[in-house]
């Protein structure tokens, strides 16, 4: 496989790390930015929207660029890179996935286009109180009366479900399976908090509230929800390993500038060693990423979901090891909240804990070791 960028993926790089690395150059900035609602800063939102970054996974017919994975993957490497609170995962990865994989033509360009152009939150309304990471929807139940449907249960966490203009909820069906429908934000009643690490979340409770079929009415789209939470996992794996690289670059300028008994402390060797093992994790996470980014784009179901787990995996262990000793290797100053390497943490941790941690990855992996059932020690 050949990992290197062509000169429209560099270009597209180095624009997307002008924009935000522009925005978030002060660490200030972003924390006044997740401080208020909506818990983003909307003008780069529609800046972003102005690059055309917010329609790249969706087909031209639809309002969007269609760019390739690799592409998205660029974008959501640079947002991590800054840990830039924009809802890009959330709203354009996974819910606008969700609209582009199962809606008809006449839901895709309204929903999408304005997406695109900035002018539209999505939000994906499908993680239940006790359940977790699954395809499927069991609190929130869809009933169909003479065409007209409804929805009742509870969603939550939610992401950036308070601010969304349109909320794509899983429901169960009346005869089996989960179905996905539109409803307008206004429609449901929610509650928005943030996260520990400034993420904007929600509880939503739909009551009787009235909703739209997304795609052919009772559908059972379980299989296309589970295809479009790997292709999110391999994103958000982007996202994380951008988030490392700033990580380790930080904390390797500390141990270059800061000073104890009149030296600087990477004249110590046993830090030293320590930085390298977080390269070493950083780069092993960097070729899985590379590697599971260009399985997306084979749209083989199956080895997709095999990479998403494999990739979550490394990108949980290599996350929290990078995090742990960034703030070991900054000191005490590493576990204050006016200092960027602790939201870095809490960024990578939220992240490992999304769509799935390290050991629901790990035993997605070991219930698909079939062809080994039985081994012979002696054969």
């Amino acid at each position: 496989m050949d990992f290197t960028y062509d000169d429209e993926q560099v270009a597209l790089r180095d624009a997307v790390k002008g924009l935000v690395g522009k925005a978030y150059a002060d660490f200030e900035t972003r924390r006044n930015a997740v401080a208020e609602d909506p818990g983003f800063d909307e003008t780069l939102w529609s800046r972003m929207a102005e690059m055309g970054l917010l329609g790249l996974p969706f087909a031209e017919a639809d309002g969007g660029v269609g760019a390739g994975p690799v592409e998205i993957g660029i974008v959501c490497r640079e947002l991590g890179r800054v840990v830039a609170p924009e809802p890009y995962l959330a709203s354009v990865v996974l819910a606008g996935g969700l609209v582009a994989a199962c809606g008809t033509p006449e839901q895709r360009w309204p929903v999408l286009g304005a997406l695109s152009a900035g002018d539209s939150v999505l939000a994906f309304a499908h993680d239940e109180p006790g359940r977790r990471w699954g395809p499927t929807a069991t609190a929130v139940s869809a009933i169909d009366s003479d065409g007209s449907w409804t929805l009742s249960g509870v969603k939550e966490p939610v992401l950036h479900g308070a601010h969304a203009d349109v909320l794509v909820v899983s429901a169960a069906l009346p005869d089996g399976g989960t179905g996905l429908f539109l409803v307008s934000g206004d429609d449901a009643e929610r509650t928005g908090y943030a996260a520990y690490d400034g993420t904007r979340a929600a509880r939503i409770s739909f009551d009787g509230t009235t909703a739209t079929p997304l795609g052919a009415a009772g559908q059972d789209v379980t299989a296309s929800i589970a295809t479009v939470q790997d292709i999110t996992r391999v994103m958000a794996a982007n996202q994380a390993l951008g988030a490392m690289q700033t990580a380790l670059s930080n904390t390797t300028d500390y141990l270059k500038s800061r000073k104890q008994f009149g030296v600087t402390l990477n004249t110590f060797q046993a830090l030293t060693f320590r930085a390298a093992d977080m390269y070493v994790s950083q780069e092993l996470t960097h070729s899985m990423v590379e590697w599971a980014t260009m399985v997306v784009a084979q749209g083989d179901a199956e080895a997709l979901a095999d990479a998403a787990s494999r990739v979550a995996l490394q990108v949980s262990r290599s996350g929290r090891h990078i995090g742990q000793e960034a703030i070991q290797l900054h000191g005490g100053i590493g576990m204050t909240a006016e200092y960027a390497v602790g939201t870095y943490v809490a960024h990578l941790t939220m992240l490992d804990h999304l769509f799935g941690d390290g050991g629901f990855q790990l035993s997605r992996l070991a219930a698909s070791v079939t062809e080994h059932g039985a081994l012979d020690p002696l054969a």
